[in-house]
């Protein structure tokens, strides 16, 4: 459930690629954070919720070099056969809801535990819930219950607390055939939580705070068994630190409004354009369409990008679009044509950039032409992006000397819309240097493209060895 970044000023963040609670071995990040002060390993709090492309863990190298002894201790230490970090993702569950009620209690109070349930459900993607209303006897919930025997995961609110064991809602799981597990929680709210099993199927007797949307101990174990994990007596007891909860304030927010309030990092998204629409007056033909190592050279471009941490990957045609079209057939590259193309390299960027998602953080620029590019060195350019400190225009380099694909943040999208004619975001460069950030590279690739037939000959030497 975690990916890598590339390495970056000595960092390595891992990234979440599901939606899920992270997992970690506390005593093994501590025992690794105390190898050597050179080395660190920061991570999320364990069972927090993190989201695809949010940052849960970054390794940190403090100085410019480490020992080698230190760093041999540390991959051993991560490399045990259990993983250091994962994340167990959320799976959605059926979920049956019982309400017990007594005289006197207002159906607006089911009604509000109804709607606080399926805003828990909704927050880790579960549907909401079944519900059946009942009288606060043992032998109603039991009938309840087995009408809900299909769910995965049974809810029992009771009209009053639970007290003890031999109280009415774990009377009325035992009357169904059910086995109470464990009764309360050092979590607070969340105290009379109880814990019992149908068969397969968990059953939860709820605390009063369930029916209110504040965080409690409810939401604990929710978020558990909706991931997976074991809930049993020993996991329970395990939750009492942190789990004074009466002072957070927090709240279990739906999923899009948890995203966006997330104060934890998250990966940038960045979205790469290739620019597939010139019309290759110096080549003489199209040479996006000419064989190279046996496929299309545009198909090489294309790959490389797909196969890198950008997302979405746009394709912007033009002259010859069918052509285009067909050399990457099969991708799923999502095409955006420009009518335009005779006008200039910025009209392409115009377009591609317009067709990029709101949510992208910045465009990774990529020029058709450019076979020998890699996904490693994408990734390289994608992972020294950091806005917040600085480096807002990336840009590699082989031995001094500047190349392609350029990298930039949203906030130059409209500066960029303005370039006119044959002119592409380069000229950023030289407007902004105080936000660019040059990444060396190990090979000239990034330097390599294909404009003229002798370049074309001669990458095809070098390609096959000659």
């Amino acid at each position: 459930g975690l990916a890598m970044s590339a390495a970056f000023t000595g960092r390595c963040n891992l990234i979440a690629q599901v939606r899920g609670l992270l997992l970690l071995d506390r005593a093994r990040v501590d025992a690794l954070n105390e190898i050597d002060e050179a080395i660190t390993l920061a991570t999320l709090a364990p069972h927090e919720i993190v989201e695809p492309r949010q940052m849960a863990a970054t390794v940190k190298i403090i100085p410019f070099a480490a020992p080698e002894a230190a760093v041999e201790r540390a991959v051993a230490l991560a490399g045990a056969p259990a993983p250091l970090l994962c994340v167990a993702p959320f799976r959605a569950k059926r979920v049956g809801l019982v309400q017990t009620t007594l005289p006197g209690l207002k159906p607006s109070i089911l009604d509000k535990t109804l709607e606080a349930t399926n805003r828990r459900l909704a927050a880790l993607d579960c549907p909401p819930a079944e519900e059946r209303r009942v009288a606060h006897e043992p032998g109603a919930i039991a009938a309840a219950l087995r009408e809900l025997a299909h769910k995965d995961i049974l809810l029992v609110s009771g009209a009053s607390a639970n007290v003890d064991r031999r109280d009415v809602v774990p009377e009325g799981i035992v009357a169904v055939g059910g086995e109470v597990l464990h009764f309360g929680m050092p979590v607070d709210p969340g105290n009379l939580i109880l814990l019992a099993r149908w068969g397969e199927r968990p059953v939860l007797g709820l605390p009063g705070c369930a029916r209110s949307p504040k965080v409690n101990g409810f939401d604990w174990v929710l978020e558990r068994l909706v991931a997976d994990l074991p809930v049993g007596p020993r996991e329970v007891q395990r939750m009492g630190v942190g789990g004074l909860l009466k002072e957070t304030g927090a709240r279990p927010l739906p999923r899009a409004q948890a995203v966006e309030g997330s104060a934890a990092p998250r990966a940038p998204r960045i979205g790469a354009v290739i620019l597939a629409a010139g019309q290759a007056r110096r080549m003489g033909s199209n040479k996006l369409v000419a064989e190279l190592a046996g496929k299309p050279l545009l198909r090489h471009a294309a790959e490389a990008a797909l196969a890198s941490q950008a997302e979405p990957v746009l394709l912007v045609t033009g002259h010859e679009r069918d052509k285009a079209e067909a050399a990457v057939s099969g991708l799923g590259l999502r095409a955006v044509h420009n009518p335009d193309y005779a006008a200039g390299l910025s009209t392409s960027l115009h377009r591609g950039l317009a067709a990029l998602p709101a949510e992208a953080d910045g465009a990774l620029v990529l020029l058709g032409d450019m076979p020998r590019i890699t996904p490693a060195a994408l990734n390289r350019l994608i992972a020294a992006f950091n806005p917040v400190e600085g480096r807002a225009l990336v840009v590699p380099t082989f031995k001094g000397k500047r190349g392609n694909p350029l990298l930039f943040a949203r906030r130059f999208f409209a500066e960029v819309q303005a370039i006119q004619g044959d002119q592409g975001a380069r000229q950023l460069l030289g407007e902004y240097p105080e936000l660019v950030a040059e990444v060396a590279m190990e090979d000239d690739a990034v330097l390599t493209d294909v404009d003229t037939p002798e370049a074309l000959a001669a990458i095809r030497e070098a390609k096959s060895g000659r």
